[in-house]
């Protein structure tokens, strides 16, 4: 009746083993480290890099605890500050030999003393929240109207470019607000550009009037095009804001949609509210140029010759001289669109590109004027410019969709899409809410939150002992249980933990300890029934089971609104207030009558249980007479 079969007791022993694995890391602290992330666009960080910087620090006689790369930066980690100064500088001193164009930064930064072996099964610990270790926090309102009207003059253009090459005849073609308006003489020429729109452009939807003596079509963007260009803008703007913001040598920084036109930026760490200001502000322009193949231009490229006068010399990703012309084709307001994707003969990665009308007119005309040269697409920011590509014109282009292709791997299509869309913002942006929080403050925070937890689970610990006896020690274990898979859940999870995170943590033990209550008193009352003691406790759980689900599971619709439609401090609460219910779920009843089974189980003539003091009523005769006497 109360035995859990082998493989639940297996389960519960995996989960625990896998809770203190990813909870651990919370525990190591941090040490001082140097950070090594991208100061340009165009600049790729890898394993290469990781390489570089460890032969720096071996140049250089320090050691390093560890060297690893994440992704999107290296990290060397120290012992002590004083050789973590000294990584910097020699770090520094190999990597950014010009400081006025730095292609890295490095940074002081703080990592994990976690050790190698749990950093290589991904067991790392929970980021810290602004609020914990300090920094600036910003929300920023993406201007959607804007991005809307620049879409309804692209259209504009495209439209008075198709009408043109279909010899269609128009009174013109102007923009009104986020409509496109055509005028046309007749019912033919209406129903000519109708079917024009309807062939070339499927996102707009044109209805007519009467205009005069002839008729008005007025183009608008479909609702579901609409969506798509609001999602998009936010896209681009998230990913502008995550190159600039790698320039700061932020460890995790935060940049996530806050509802459809919002995005919330937090730097943890950063204290320099002006220059976090000058990052996000940050521009950068797009220019498609020619590249200049003659024999003095060859020359310049090798070194072996000055560059040529009306060029400038520029170098691509992989860190080769182009000489460019100075004279602009196209810029980046040309461009519209920017999507990796694949040849259609040859299956090659490709970039695909689109141009407006002004754009796809100079196209045209350029690359039929220059088929077998090649052309250079050039980034600058903060005035220098690298090429991302360099592509050879095969045939003329027209239409204003451009594909780019050429030796080109996957990510590489991704990565030079993302740069050609994300070289400037798609939509303009405000700063509607910012400020500061010191670390001394986060670390005050962080020692203020972990004392509410502990006294708060210590008090509910002994009044669970005394009040419930050896139920109350299962209770008290089982909600231990409940705090260290929360803070493994959140440490897999990578959650950013936040003072009002802390808060929910403190709740959860409330909430978990509730259903044990609920539980316990269950138990009571098979056992004031005269109900034997194995059977009490099966009852006791089976017949609690159904509160506990019902209170768990309102909590958590609760819970899930805040999460949906909170924003800041209150969705940090959310996170983890909904892991908790979903821990303590597990903890207050799979893991608490696994202790009961265990301990109670296998004794087969169990007269009595240690649960406190059980009530039970005298017989009725007796309590009626007491009743009588009491009135």
């Amino acid at each position: 009746m109360n035995r859990y079969p082998v493989w639940k007791y297996a389960i519960l022993v995996i989960a625990l083993l896998i809770g203190a694995l990813y909870t651990l890391p919370n525990f190591f602290g941090e040490a001082p480290a140097v950070q090594v992330s991208s100061a340009k666009a165009t600049i790729k960080v890898d394993g290469a890099l990781q390489r570089r910087v460890e032969e720096v620090l071996q140049s250089a006689g320090v050691s390093p605890d560890s060297v690893v790369f994440d992704g999107h930066s290296v990290r060397a980690r120290f012992d002590t500050p004083d050789n973590q100064l000294k990584a910097k500088d020699a770090i520094e001193k190999a990597l950014v030999p010009d400081p006025s164009d730095p292609p890295y930064i490095v940074a002081l930064n703080l990592v994990s003393r976690s050790p190698d072996w749990l950093t290589a099964i991904n067991a790392r610990p929970m980021y810290l929240g602004l609020d914990l270790r300090g920094g600036v926090h910003f929300m920023l309102q993406v201007d959607m109207q804007a991005a809307i009207t620049k879409k309804a003059e692209s259209y504009a253009g495209d439209l008075r470019t198709a009408l043109r090459e279909k010899n269609i005849r128009h009174g013109g073609i102007s923009r009104d607000g986020q409509a496109v308006d055509i005028r046309v003489r007749d019912e033919a020429t209406a129903t000519a550009a109708r079917n024009l729109v309807a062939d070339q452009f499927p996102d707009l939807v044109v209805a007519s009037s009467p205009d005069g003596e002839g008729l008005r079509l007025r183009a608008t963007i479909k609702p579901e095009a609409l969506r798509k260009v609001q999602e998009q803008a936010l896209k681009q703007n998230m990913v502008t804001l995550h190159n600039r913001i790698n320039e700061l040598g932020v460890a995790e920084p935060v940049i996530q949609q806050q509802g459809l036109d919002r995005i919330v930026v937090q730097l943890p760490g950063v204290q320099d509210t002006a220059k976090a200001k000058d990052i996000l502000g940050r521009t950068a322009t797009l220019e498609v140029r020619m590249v200049d193949e003659g024999t003095e231009a060859r020359a310049a490229e090798m070194g072996t010759g000055p560059v040529p006068f009306g060029d400038e010399k520029y170098l691509d990703r992989n860190g080769q001289a182009v000489i460019v012309k100075k004279q602009v084709i196209l810029t980046g307001e040309n461009l519209t669109d920017a999507q990796p994707g694949f040849d259609g003969q040859t299956q090659e990665p490709t970039v695909n590109l689109t141009l407006d009308a002004k754009g796809s007119r100079i196209f045209k005309d350029v690359t039929r004027e220059n088929i077998g040269k090649r052309m250079a697409i050039v980034l600058f920011e903060k005035g220098k410019g690298e090429v991302v590509t360099a592509p050879v014109i095969r045939s003329e282009i027209g239409g204003g969709r451009v594909q780019i292709s050429g030796r080109m791997t996957t990510t590489e299509a991704n990565d030079t899409a993302l740069l050609l869309r994300a070289g400037s913002l798609a939509a303009p942006m405000e700063i509607i809410e910012e400020y500061t929080i010191g670390p001394s403050l986060g670390a005050d925070n962080i020692a203020r939150g972990i004392h509410s937890v502990v006294w708060g689970m210590a008090a509910i610990a002994a009044f669970m002992c005394v009040y419930y006896v050896l139920f109350g020690v299962f209770s008290t274990i089982a909600l231990s249980v409940n705090v260290l898979m929360l803070i493994a859940v959140l440490s897999m999870l990578q959650a950013t933990l936040t003072l009002p995170g802390i808060a929910a943590m403190a709740l959860a033990l409330g909430v978990a300890i509730d259903s044990n209550v609920l539980i316990n008193e269950r138990i009571r009352e098979e056992l004031r029934a005269g109900v034997a003691p194995q059977a009490a406790i099966a009852a006791g759980y089976e017949r609690a089971w159904a509160t506990i689900l019902d209170s768990n599971v309102t909590t958590l619709i609760a819970g899930l609104a805040l999460l949906a439609f909170g924003t800041g401090p209150v969705r940090g609460f959310a996170v983890v207030h909904c892991i908790g219910i979903l821990t303590s779920m597990f903890s207050a009843v799979f893991f608490s009558r696994g202790l009961v089974n265990l301990w109670y189980g296998r004794k087969k003539k169990l007269k009595s249980v240690a649960i406190g003091q059980v009530w039970k009523p005298e017989d009725a005769s007796e309590l009626r007479s007491v009743a009588g006497r009491s009135n």
